[in-house]
This record gives C-alpha cells, structure tokens and sequence, in this order.
C-alpha cells in the first residue's frame, strides 16, 4: 500500500508534520510518501488569476501524488480555528482542476496543537467536507497539548494511552 503523508501546514518547524510521520512510521508495511506543502507554493487563488495562469503545474502534481497513493493520512494545523492558508490555498487550485480532490482514497486525519483542544475546530471541518471532495475518512483524532504528550527527541507519542488512540485510528488502513 502507497500512503501519501502530509502537514496542512507550511511550517517548517510543523507539529502536524511531526505526527503525521509518526503516525505513517506505525504502518510498517506501507510504502510512505511524506509530502511538504512549501514544495507546492502557489499564488494566492482567484477566478483572476486562474483565468490569468490557467492550471499551476504544481496543483497538477500535487493532484498527481494524490492519484497515485493508496491512502492518505493529514494533519492538519488550526490557524484562528480553520485551515492554515497555505494548505486552503492548495485545495483551492486543486478544486479547479478536480472537484474530487482526494480521488475516493481511504483518509486517516488527524491535528494536533500547543493547547487542550488539540486543533478540534479544524479537524471537524476536514472530517465534515473531506467526503464532498471524495474522501473516505476512515478515522480521526486531534492530539492534545502536543509538547506534553509527543517526544520531539524520540519522534513518538509519550502519552500510552492518546498512542493507543493514534495506533487504532492509523490500524484502520490495515
């Protein structure tokens, strides 16, 4: 199985990236595909600029990595309770070019934040409207208090009981 992996976030110092990787390192069979969103910068959309560009290469082959995995998994960043721009930016494009933006893939999604809830706001928004773009969201969880329960040293999740929820959510693309 091909899992294509990455942040909504364009951080490169991103929470979100360090636990989607943890949580695709959980699925030791796959073949992982870890995706930056800065590889995929694009100008800020409009029906302007899209009449102006036309198609950006890079939403094509960020599209392109999409129809050639398997699966999914995403976690996504909360700025001011919703997407982060870049990544809003990127499906923006995207949805131009192909409203079913995660092409019927089975999705794993997760957030996580410095703060109690987590990035709750965020994910239930991509739980909500990932099916209208043609995902399957198989399971999610958003990570509280990330420097408490995550081990930036070892790259894992230190709280047993919140990696007991990541590893049911990911064993869902098993």
């Amino acid at each position: 199985m091909k899992v294509l992996v990455f942040a909504a976030s364009s951080s490169k110092k991103s929470i979100n990236k360090k636990l989607a990787t943890y949580a695709a390192s959980l699925l030791t069979s796959a073949d992982i595909d870890i995706l930056d969103l800065n590889d995929f910068e694009l100008p800020l959309f409009s029906q302007d600029k899209e009449e102006e560009l036309g198609h950006p290469a890079l939403a094509k082959d960020f599209l392109a990595k999409i129809q050639g995995s398997d699966a999914l998994i995403i976690s996504f960043a909360e700025h001011n309770g919703s997407y982060s721009a870049a990544y809003k930016n990127l499906f923006d494009w995207c949805s131009r070019i192909n409203p079913k933006v995660f092409q019927n893939k089975p999705m794993i999604l997760f957030s996580t934040s410095p703060g109690a809830r987590g990035g709750a706001s965020v994910l239930a928004q991509a739980v909500n409207s990932a099916p209208f773009f043609g995902g399957t969201v198989l399971a999610s969880y958003a990570l509280p208090d990330f420097y408490e329960n995550f081990d930036l040293e070892k790259s894992c999740i230190k709280n047993e009981e919140i990696n007991g929820l990541v590893r049911s959510a990911v064993s869902k693309l098993s």
